[in-house]
Parts: C-alpha cells; sequence; structure tokens
C-alpha cells in the first residue's frame, strides 16, 4: 500500500485535461489521413472503424479504473471522467462518420438501424451513453445527488457489453480482435461483480 500511495501522490500532481486535447488532436490525425488518403482505397470505413476502435479502448480504460483501485489501491478516479467524455467523443464521431459520410441518407439510416442488428446494439449502446455524457458535469452531481448519480452512471456497464457485441457483430468471419475486446470488457465487469461482492462480505 506504500507503493499505492506514492503512485497516487505523483498522479494528483497530473491534471486531467490533457486528456481531451489529446483525444482531439488524435481524432483530428485520424481525420486528416483519412481526407488525404492514406487509410486505403475505402477511407470513409477505414475512418468510422478507427473512431469507433478508440472509442472501446477508452470505454475499456474507465472500466479499469474501480478494480485497479480495489485491487490495488493506485485510484485513476480523476482521470474517470475525462476518459469517459473523450469516449463519448469518438463514438460520436464514429456515428458521425457513419451518419453523414456514409449513409448519407436519414432514411437509410433507419432502416439500417432496424434491420443490421450489429447497428441496432450499437445504436442502443449509444443511447445508454447519452445521459451518462449529459451528467458527466459537478452541476448534474449536485444537483441529482451522488448516490442517484452514481446508478444512473452504472449504464455503463451494459453501454460496454453492447459496444464489444457490436464489435463482434459487425466484422466478418472470425478474426481475434473483436473477440478479445469483448473477453476483456467481460473479464472487468465480471472482475468488478466479484471485488464488489468480497468487500461487502468482508
Amino acid at each position: 500500500m506504500d507503493v499505492a500511495r506514492t503512485i497516487n501522490g505523483q498522479l494528483r500532481r497530473i491534471p486531467a485535461w490533457p486528456i481531451y486535447g489529446l483525444g482531439a488532436a488524435w481524432a483530428g490525425w485520424l481525420f486528416w489521413q483519412a481526407a488525404s488518403g492514406q487509410m486505403g482505397p475505402e477511407p470513409i470505413k477505414a475512418l468510422e472503424h478507427a473512431y469507433g476502435l478508440v472509442a472501446i479502448k477508452l470505454l475499456i480504460a474507465t472500466l479499469v479504473v474501480t478494480p485497479l483501485r480495489d485491487l490495488t489501491g493506485v485510484s485513476l478516479i480523476r482521470f474517470r471522467r475525462a476518459l469517459g467524455v473523450t469516449c463519448f467523443f469518438y463514438v460520436l464521431a464514429h456515428l458521425g462518420v457513419w451518419a453523414i459520410l456514409d449513409v448519407q441518407s436519414v432514411s437509410r439510416i433507419w432502416a439500417d438501424i432496424v434491420k443490421r442488428p450489429y447497428i441496432t446494439l450499437g445504436m442502443a449502446g449509444f443511447a445508454l451513453l447519452l445521459p451518462l455524457a449529459v451528467t458527466s458535469n459537478d452541476r448534474s452531481l449536485r444537483r441529482m445527488g451522488a448516490a442517484a448519480w452514481r446508478r444512473l452512471h452504472k449504464l455503463t456497464y451494459p453501454a460496454a457489453l453492447l459496444a464489444g457485441l457490436h464489435y463482434v457483430w459487425l466484422v466478418k468471419g472470425f478474426p481475434l480482435a473483436p473477440y478479445l475486446y469483448l473477453g476483456v470488457i467481460c473479464l472487468l465487469l465480471a472482475a468488478r461483480i466479484k471485488v464488489r461482492a468480497r468487500l461487502q462480505r468482508a
């Protein structure tokens, strides 16, 4: 625990705001790569995939925070909001590229949501994340109260599972990466449940 306290002391000196800047800069860099023809023959699809993959990685990062603290004492809590908001930014970017640059039709967007299961799952995950993004601020926390705010933000868990399933269902064939991401999400959710149950019994 002395090591954890030392690490936490060092982490308190690091501000969370650079996460937003780095997230925006990386999104811009990916967009420039697609616009300049550096993402292959289908740059829109490649950009859509790239934004979605970053979103899943950031969502996993937010899930890691609590189990890491419970198991090791190292706390990244002060960075979780920035990670979550940046994750939602990438979800919006992923959705925007699909809807505006790829599909380009309101009627086709609705048809795809209804007819394509992986898009249905993705939109369901987006719907769960939307209220979390809207309330990811101190004012909402004060107005809702800490207990209600925490209950609402547990929607992160089903949203993460839907995101993993969306990725698995999206790809053709059986590439390893989507299943690895889904497996990591399931392990983190299971670890959280197990650790919480153990702490409650203690």
